[in-house]
This record gives C-alpha cells, structure tokens and sequence, in this order.
C-alpha cells in the first residue's frame, strides 16, 4: 500500500528529501503561494507548526504558481519572503504542480486518496490542505477558507 512516506520532493534549497525522514509522524500539506488572498495563513500554519511539532505534526509546504500566476518568484525569493515576512520555519519545497500531467507525484496521490469538494479530485486554489496520519495514510482535505487555526481538533486526533 502506498503512504505519503513513499514519494519524495526537491526541498526549497535543491536538495531531493525522501518524506520518509517523517515516517510515524502526522504531515499537514499545503500548496502555497505568496500573492494570494489566503498568504497570511502562513501565520496559523507556522502557529500550528510550533504548537505541535513536539507532538509529532510536519507542517509541509509546496509553493505552486498554478493558480492566478501567485507565486511568480523563484525558491530564493519565496524563502525570502516566507522568512522575512512570516517567519516560517517549518519545511518548505521547491515549487510545484498540484494539478495537470506535471503534477508532483505526490500530489497526484494526494488528490486521488481524498477527493475535493462534489467528489472532484483536482486542486481548486491555493493553501488547499491535506491532513496525513502517522500511517501515511490521507486523513482529510481542507479548503483553502478553512483557517489553520480551525483544524486544531482534526490534527490532535491524527496526533493521538
């Protein structure tokens, strides 16, 4: 059976990170963008991110410039900018596709274990995310109007 700890990605530095590293831990993945309507959410999941790591939660995130042409820069300039102006710390990748025939892997997997909104698989804005448990398994998907803050029961369960 395939898990999210199966697949790998380029981290925002270059360098290929298998997710396995975070086997046994619950990931909450997010496609990301740094000119959108929803970029202050990168506040609550940092939140999120320092509240529960210590209780094994990964907050992942993959800068994708599919939707509106926001998030045009290059992985220099969106670290800069999540550090300089979100202070993130939690991982961050290289920029992808959630959608289409170059869609990442394990995006493509993401989307075909929990289906969107009327039972579409397709990712429909940015900051959509997906909840996996320790087993790797997809726990749940969250659209993008869902605040992070909001998820705090859904993750202390798959934490639990």
């Amino acid at each position: 059976m395939t898990t999210a700890y199966d697949f790998s990605a380029t981290d925002i530095d270059g360098k290929v990170r298998s997710l396995d590293e975070y086997r046994g831990k619950a990931l909450l993945i997010v496609n990301v963008a740094s000119k959108c309507g929803f970029t202050p959410q990168y506040e609550g999941l940092e939140k999120l991110w320092r509240q529960y790591r210590d209780q094994g939660l990964v907050v992942l995130g993959f800068p994708c410039d599919q939707f509106g042409h926001q998030e045009p820069g290059d992985e220099a300039e969106i670290k800069n900018f999540c550090s300089l102006s979100y202070d993130v710390t939690f991982p961050m990748f290289a920029k992808v596709d959630v959608n289409g025939d170059a869609a990442h892997p394990l995006w493509q997997w993401l989307k075909q274990e929990k289906k969107g909104f009327l039972g579409t698989s397709g990712i429909k804005w940015n900051f959509t995310k997906l909840l996996v448990g320790r087993d790797g398994q997809v726990l749940e998907r969250f659209a993008p109007t869902d605040k992070p803050e909001s998820l705090a029961k859904d993750i202390e369960a798959a934490l639990a």
